[in-house]
């Protein structure tokens, strides 16, 4: 169809079909041919195909989005079921309008008796007609309205919400809009009636941006991909720019690393379709906002000095697509990537002397709500050289990065040499405030200038200095990735604490400084705990401790690691520094998870997620680690719904290969878990490529991948992989050729392998090694007919398990381990409700969740006592629970007597009736 004209008719029940007004488009009438090279998104596709079966669905996106290209692509991959269309254009009158609903209505009749569609806006009674005629069609009615944001007449709308509630579901409307629905439809979606499809969805995916560049002929690796799809936000129109201006360049790759909101093309689109269409208010706030890369509503008051900035944001990110808010309370707004560029050149348009007051202003925002890097920032970009020091002295250990932070707009300035003389600290801040945002060269730059300028300072600043620039040259040695120079300087940070301890050997220390006149007592030389050395002597360990164990952690060395990040975070604690304590309890969590600890593990990182740093977009990717703990604590609990969508809340946690290992088991684990093998093992060896060396996550990721392939039936792979040639492999490597062996039928190679899970150095083992360990040595017991040993060493897991919560090491095990829980079962268990519901294979996850049973008892059990309970459920008698525990038989009645009172018992069926009303049982 072209752009002729539409004959108009008359129905045959006389009612007017068309107006007499100008002659109808047939463009307006057919979906528009999408932009070449024409990408189809088959899963966006889809997604039309089964929202289409409610009466309403709404494909809503600001400008740019790709509405109308994926309607038409959809429309016309429908071919003979292709849905009726409607173009609405600006200034369409109602009666306009409903001539082309008219014409699009008889186009979708397909044989059918025609329907009495009114051309101009109808009455009552003939909505009526047209609804009835719509109910008595034999297949649904398939209309597309693209622009729907462009009908100005409320009646309209009306007429479309009448059809839709009373065409008996046969009338399905498509709507392509910017905005949200009117009023008048929102009851649809209380209903249950409308699906949606918004900016996320309609995003380009990191693989759709290779296909689209692939399309345009400018195909680029896979990590100038990730970086553009980044950059635009899988905007479409603006990869679509990006991917037209990288043709015929002779570095596409390098141009695209630099391609932003500040292109003109793009620049000039925002302008047109984005900016311009907002209030002088709202876009005066988005350009003043742009000093910094996320605001809060009363950020934002006060960097404008009004008082309604909460409901301009809201109303801004309603719409999606170029501002964006985060879940927190009170939420946070980030403008999309290119949005933020061209706000930022909008911003330096303003007057220096604004510009420096909107940072003024920001800085004193951020240092009033415990924000010192983006105060720091802010401070030196105004220009507040005194004020910046301040936050150095002040929030040092706060302003040590952790992680690379996202670039917030363009650096600041470095102070005037004239400054530095005066202050070198000023120097140092400038330092930190770079280092803070990966800039490492200028960081040196502004080291080297503020040691040249300390040069003359008085001793006690000396000392001052000393300690700051340390910190900085272990900040910079971080970055770096050299773990010597690591080392080095945390040990010259911590002699930093003795250096202020009065020794007696300089000018002005009294040798008997101290020592109280009168015996015993506190030596004033030393820091106490009202010391004010105290707490910077925590801040120190604080810091010192959490370089060393973020250095053990990169080395694989994750004993080491946690020992020193408990070390660590009782520092930060006592020195009352959250974003450091928030960094070593997420990393702690994730270490317990690894380790097996699973409570623990559990309990630290919903500590640190609950941290106030963790509110907003600033502390994100440190609060991805306590994420990734929860996703791995769901793994090895079985709830793989909890861990896909903790896994997926931890995002891209960038803590190198070690913390990519951990993400590797979890991933490899689900998938496994959902009949995708293959997919596993490609996920474990990206993981081994990327972990340097050996060490604990390096033998479990082989272990994994020999797990996997001998699942397959590749054991000469799997034994090939395992065959370290080491007279003392590591238990992981050892059981995983075991269970190889086990899989090959050679269950005598399997004992040999095997290694002794429960001798005393297996307490050092991860908790899931272990377990699985033991449960493979109870298969092999089994399969040697010795099913008493067999029962002993199951319950010997059990309680190591239980005590965790562990259930994946007998749920996805082989078939063996569920025919011994059930045996075991029969013979008497003191895990009877755990292993009842294990050889069901089901059960509630809510209900057996550790460390909440106990609630409702004045004076809780023991964990003997606990155990002795889960026996009281067997059919075993007092001598028979003593000889399977090895206690003596008083000792065990005085356990039952413990119970009994503590339960408010008098009877040993009562006491377990009331134990499994508390689900202690």
């Amino acid at each position: 169809m072209g752009v002729g004209r539409v004959p108009q008719q008359r129905s045959s029940d006389g009612i007017a079909e068309a107006s007499a007004g100008p002659p109808l488009l047939a463009s307006r009438l057919a979906p528009p041919a999408p932009p070449a090279p024409v990408l189809l998104r088959p899963r966006l596709l889809r997604r039309l195909d089964d929202a289409v079966a409610g009466a309403l669905t709404l494909v809503r996106a600001p400008a740019g989005w790709g509405k109308t290209t994926l309607l038409a692509t959809w429309a016309r991959a429908a071919g003979e079921e292709s849905p009726a269309w409607v173009q609405v254009e600006p200034g369409d009158s109602g009666q306009r309008l409903w001539a082309y609903l008219a014409a699009a209505l008889r186009g979708a009749a397909r044989g059918e008796p025609d329907a009495p569609v009114p051309a101009a806006p109808p009455r009552p009674d003939q909505l009526e007609l047209l609804a009835a005629a719509l109910a008595a069609r034999d297949r649904p009615v398939r209309l597309v309205l693209d622009d729907l944001h462009r009908v100005a007449d409320p009646a309209v709308l009306t007429g479309l919400e009448f059809l839709l509630r009373h065409s008996a579901g046969r009338l399905r409307l498509v709507v392509g809009a910017r905005v949200d629905l009117p009023p008048v439809l929102h009851r649809l979606r209380l209903a249950g009636d409308l699906s949606e499809v918004g900016p996320d969805e309609l995003a380009f995916t990191t693989d759709e941006v290779a296909d689209l560049l692939v399309a345009h002929g400018v195909p680029l690796p896979a990590a100038a991909v990730a970086r553009l799809a980044e950059r635009t936000g899988g905007w479409p129109a603006g990869l679509r720019f990006a991917a037209l201006a990288a043709r015929g360049r002779p570095e596409p790759e390098r141009w695209a690393e630099r391609f932003g909101g500040d292109h003109p093309d793009v620049a000039a689109y925002l302008r047109a379709e984005v900016l311009a269409g907002l209030p002088a208010t709202a876009r005066d706030l988005l350009r003043r906002c742009a000093v910094g890369g996320a605001v809060r509503a009363d950020l934002a008051d006060a960097l404008t000095g009004g008082t309604d900035a909460g409901q301009l944001l809201a109303g801004l990110a309603r719409d999606g697509g170029f501002l964006h808010r985060d879940d927190s309370e009170p939420p946070w707004y980030r403008p999309h990537p290119l949005l933020a560029d061209l706000l930022r050149d909008e911003l330096a348009g303003l007057a220096e002397r604004d510009r420096r007051d909107l940072h003024r202003r920001a800085a004193d925002w951020y240092a009033d709500h415990d924000r010192p890097a983006e105060a720091l920032r802010h401070a030196l970009t105004a220009g507040e050289w005194d004020r910046a020091t301040g936050l150095l002295l002040t929030h040092w250990p706060e302003l040590v990065p952790y992680e690379r932070a996202a670039s917030a707009g363009p650096p600041p300035a470095p102070p005037p040499a004239e400054a530095v003389r005066r202050d070198p600290e000023l120097a140092l801040a400038a330092g930190v405030e770079r280092a803070y945002a990966g800039d490492t060269a200028a960081a040196t730059a502004r080291l080297r200038e503020a040691m040249a300028a300390a040069r003359s300072l008085p001793a006690p600043r000396r000392d001052r200095f000393r300690r700051l620039a340390t910190t900085l040259e272990l900040t910079l040695a971080r970055l770096a990735g050299d773990h010597p120079e690591v080392r080095r300087a945390a040990a010259r940070l911590l002699a930093t604490m003795a250096a202020r301890v009065p020794t007696g050997d300089g000018p002005g220390d009294d040798p008997t400084a101290g020592r109280r006149p009168d015996g015993p007592g506190p030596d004033p030389g030393l820091p106490t705990d009202d010391d004010p050395r105290t707490g910077e002597d925590a801040d120190v360990r604080a810091v010192a401790g959490t370089a060393l164990a973020l250095t053990d952690l990169a080395e694989g060395d994750l004993r080491a690691a946690g020992a020193r990040f408990a070390g660590a975070l009782a520092a930060a604690r006592q020195a009352d520094r959250p974003r450091t304590e928030l960094v070593g309890a997420a990393r702690a969590a994730l270490l317990h998870a690894v380790a097996g600890d699973l409570v623990p593990a559990e309990e630290t990182a919903r500590a640190a997620l609950a941290m106030p740093p963790c509110q907003g977009w600033s502390s994100r990717t440190d609060c991805g680690y306590a994420h990734l703990a929860l996703a791995l604590v769901a793994v090895y609990r079985d709830e793989p719904a909890e861990a896909t969508a903790e896994l997926a809340a931890s995002g891209p946690a960038n803590g190198g290969p070690a913390v990519g290992a951990v993400a590797a088991l979890c991933r490899a684990a689900l998938l496994r878990d959902a009949g995708e093998p293959a997919a596993a093992i490609e996920v474990v060896l990206r993981a081994r490529e990327e972990l340097p060396g050996g060490g604990e996550l390096a033998d479990r990721l082989l272990a994994l991948e020999a797990d996997l392939r001998g699942e397959q039936g590749d054991l000469d792979t799997a034994r090939r992989l395992l065959a370290t040639g080491a007279p003392d492999p590591a238990p992981v490597l050892a059981s995983a050729l075991a269970r190889v062996e086990l899989r090959a039928g050679d269950v005598r190679a399997a004992g040999y392998a095997l290694p002794d899970w429960d001798a005393p150095d297996a307490a050092g083992w991860p908790l899931p090694v272990r377990l699985g360990a033991g449960v493979l040595a109870a298969v092999l017991a089994g399969r040697a007919g010795d099913d008493r040993r067999a029962g002993r060493l199951l319950e010997r897991v059990l309680d190591l398990a239980g005590r965790q919560g562990h259930r994946r090491v007998f749920t996805r095990a082989e078939p063996a381990v569920r025919d011994l829980l059930a045996a075991h079962l029969d013979s008497g268990t003191a895990h009877w409700p755990v292993v009842s519901e294990l050889t069901r294979g089901g059960g509630d996850p809510a209900e057996r969740s550790p460390g909440g049973p106990q609630r409702a008892l004045d004076e809780p059990l023991t964990e003997r006592e606990l155990t002795i309970l889960r026996y009281l459920q067997s059919i075993l008698s007092n001598v028979e629970i003593a000889g399977e525990l090895s206690l003596s038989v008083n000792t065990v009645k005085t356990h039952v007597r413990n119970i009994y009172r503590k339960l408010d018992a008098t009877r040993r069926r009562e006491a377990v009736r009331r134990a499994r009303e508390l689900r202690l049982i």
